[in-house]
């Protein structure tokens, strides 16, 4: 899967928690997310000022509702990708829990997916990293 496959897919399955997610479609998302919130910095800065952009206020207005509008692809796409681990995506909610949460969720992020079907559905194909 490419970065392009990636993106159109965590799209085209905008708030579909069912499923399972490969190690690529969540990892190009991510990257997605990233250069998106680079991009969108860099346009409220150009469009708003300086004045608004330093000094740790916060984002701008662009950059803001671009991450309102992917905030629920995002939190699909990590909800099928623990599935893929064979993990309920209940346990996003390790993330409210300071510094260890977030460190086994990406843990569990960038472990391999069970092989074959499991609970959350057949395992998906064409993963680049199935080799890994």
């Amino acid at each position: 899967m490419n970065f392009q496959d990636a993106v159109k897919n965590v799209l085209s399955n905008y708030a579909t928690f069912g499923g399972r997610a490969r190690r690529a479609e969540y990892w190009w998302w991510v990257l997605f997310m990233l250069l998106g919130n680079i991009a969108f910095g860099i346009l409220d800065g150009a469009i708003f000022g300086r004045a608004m952009m330093g000094h740790m206020q916060g984002n701008g207005p662009l950059t803001a509702v671009f991450s309102v509008l992917m905030l629920l692809p995002g939190l699909a796409v990590a909800a099928r990708r623990l599935h893929d681990t064979d993990r309920s995506g209940w346990w996003l909610l390790l993330a409210f829990v300071p510094v260890i949460g977030v460190v086994v969720l990406l843990w569990w992020a960038c472990t391999r997916g069970t092989q074959g079907p499991n609970r959350f559905g057949a395992d998906p194909i064409n993963d680049p990293l199935a080799t890994a």
